[in-house]
C-alpha cells in the first residue's frame, strides 16, 4: 500500500471524530454563558466624530441611549438656522479637552461600532449629553430629556427633527 493510500485512509477514519470535536466545541462556546455578555473596555484620548460617535485608541465608538444631531445638521430659532450639529460635537469636544475617555461596551452595532457608556473625570458622557440638551434619549435617560426640554437647554432651544428623523430624510433625499 502507497503513503498516499495510508494517509487516505487515516483521514477518512479520523475525519469523522474531528466533526464530532468541532460539533462539541461549537456547541460548548455556544452555551458559555460566563459573566454575561462579553465586556469591551477602551480608554485612551477621544478624537470626536460627532455629538455622538468617536474614536479611541483607533475604535470607533458610538454613545448608547442617546441620539445627538448629525454634523450637518441644521435646527431653527426663530426662522434662523443654526448648526446644531456642529455645536453639539462642539460642546462635547470642550467637556472632554485633553482629558482621557474610558468607555465600557458590550457589543457593536450593524455598523460594527461598540455600543457603549463612556466617562470623562467620573462623569458619564452619554447622560450629560442629555442633561445639557445636546441628544435625545434613544433607549433611557428619560427623565433627563425631559428635564433638558422644560429648561430648554442645547437643541431644546429651537426647533429641531429627531436625529433619527433627519437621517431617514436625508436617505430619501
Amino acid at each position: 500500500m502507497t503513503l498516499t493510500r495510508k494517509f487516505k485512509r487515516l483521514w477518512h477514519q479520523a475525519l469523522p471524530w474531528l466533526k464530532v470535536a468541532a460539533l462539541i466545541g461549537l456547541i460548548a462556546y455556544a452555551l458559555d454563558k460566563g459573566d454575561g455578555p462579553p465586556r469591551y473596555d477602551v480608554a485612551g484620548q477621544a478624537r470626536l466624530i460627532d455629538g455622538d460617535s468617536l474614536f479611541v485608541d483607533g475604535l470607533e465608538i458610538r454613545l448608547k441611549n442617546i441620539d445627538a444631531p448629525e454634523g450637518r445638521q441644521n435646527c431653527q430659532r426663530g426662522r434662523k438656522n443654526w448648526r446644531c450639529g456642529q455645536e453639539a460635537t462642539k460642546r462635547l469636544r470642550r467637556f472632554i479637552k485633553r482629558r482621557k475617555i474610558s468607555c465600557k461596551g458590550d457589543h457593536y452595532d450593524k455598523h460594527n461600532r461598540l455600543l457603549a457608556f463612556c466617562t470623562v473625570g467620573g462623569v458619564e458622557l452619554n447622560k450629560w449629553m442629555i442633561i445639557e440638551g445636546w441628544a435625545v434619549a434613544f433607549g433611557g435617560y428619560r427623565a433627563e430629556e425631559r428635564a433638558a426640554k422644560r429648561a430648554r437647554k442645547g437643541i431644546w432651544s429651537s426647533q429641531f427633527q429627531r436625529p433619527r428623523t433627519w437621517r431617514a430624510q436625508q436617505r430619501r433625499q
